[in-house]
């Protein structure tokens, strides 16, 4: 793992999902789960998410795409945030999660569509108490 790569990684990564989120995934790290922790963090942020290739929402609706057909709902729910951030509008999200009922079927799909609905109306009741 290079210096490079994790500073990156990490600035990536604190910018996409939130610095808190970032530094609490890190502070509850373990010495089992460090050396994942340490590869997510240097290869999929550093490497990758830092590539010009393609722009960061392009990157978190295909996140968002993949975690639907992987059934990982934790992950799910942390890149909707990360889409919002990353300037996804709810109507993007909605037509990348009707696009994976048909290639990777409707359970799935429903199973996103509540988890991003429920995630959406979480961050647009912050915006509102932020707001107040």
């Amino acid at each position: 793992m290079s210096d490079d790569s994790w500073e990156q990684g990490l600035r990536v990564r604190k910018e996409v999902l939130g610095e808190a989120h970032v530094e609490r995934s890190l502070a509850n790290v373990s010495e089992f789960s460090r050396p994942v922790q340490e590869y997510v963090t240097s290869s999929c942020w550093g490497d990758v998410w830092t590539r010009p290739g393609l722009d960061r929402r392009t990157r978190s609706l295909l996140n968002l795409g993949m975690l639907t057909a992987l059934n990982r709902m934790h992950e799910f729910a942390v890149h909707v945030r990360g889409a919002v951030t990353n300037g996804c509008t709810e109507q993007e999200i909605q037509e990348t999660l009707l696009q994976t009922a048909a290639y990777c079927g409707a359970p799935a799909a429903l199973e996103s569509f509540r988890v991003a609905e429920r995630v959406l109306g979480e961050l647009r009741a912050e915006k509102g108490e932020a707001g107040s």
